[in-house]
């Protein structure tokens, strides 16, 4: 073998050695990862994966933190593992196959597989027909009580708990508690005024 033989084939090594980490993480960049970054209570993976994917859908990350971020997927199958009899449980992984089944009849994938168009789509046709919200008065509903079903019930247990999570409430919202701290027998002349609730 001559020198200049033996050169390429070194230098052809190493170009192989020194790329190929490189191209195994390129590769594995383009691959669709599905896993989840939580371990569920309750869901099953599949069925978290559908609540993460609806969170994500419903509030992503923009300037204020997304649903993901604040862990809204994780609060509400722990809601449904420590506040949900086993009727109410049955009866979510059911809503949930349902959901997903019909995603797959239209669209021919489960919800959380969808793009990001198909889940507009599959959202703006949940929106239109299901049950709304009764009318209220000071919390009373007006009127007769109808079952808002599965979709309409989950995005508003997602804001719920998007809104009462400890980031949005003290970072994003107006957070003044007020009166404050309480100090009894303050005069009005040390404090300034007298706060009215």
């Amino acid at each position: 073998m001559n020198r200049r033989d033996a050169l390429k084939k070194s230098a052809l090594a190493l170009g192989a050695a020194a790329g190929a980490p490189t191209l195994i993480s390129l590769l594995q960049a383009c691959a669709k990862t599905d896993r989840l970054t939580w371990t569920p209570q309750f869901l099953s993976e599949d069925q978290a994966r559908f609540i993460s994917s609806f969170v994500d859908f419903l509030l992503p990350k923009t300037e204020t933190p997304g649903g993901l971020d604040v862990k809204a997927d994780v609060f509400i199958d722990l809601m449904y593992a420590k506040t949900y009899d086993e009727a109410g449980q049955n009866q979510v992984v059911a809503d949930i196959e349902k959901f997903n089944a019909d995603c797959k009849t239209k669209y021919g994938k489960v919800f959380a597989e969808l793009s990001a168009e198909d889940k507009a789509n599959c959202f703006k046709e949940h929106e239109a027909n299901s049950p709304k919200f009764p009318k209220t008065v000071w919390g009373g509903a007006v009127g007769p009580r109808e079952p808002v079903g599965f979709y309409r019930g989950l995005k508003s247990t997602v804001l719920w708990a998007y809104f009462s999570s400890e980031e949005i409430g003290k970072n994003v919202l107006s957070y003044d508690p007020i009166p404050g701290e309480y100090r009894g027998c303050m005069p009005p002349s040390e404090v300034g005024n007298i706060w009215s609730l």
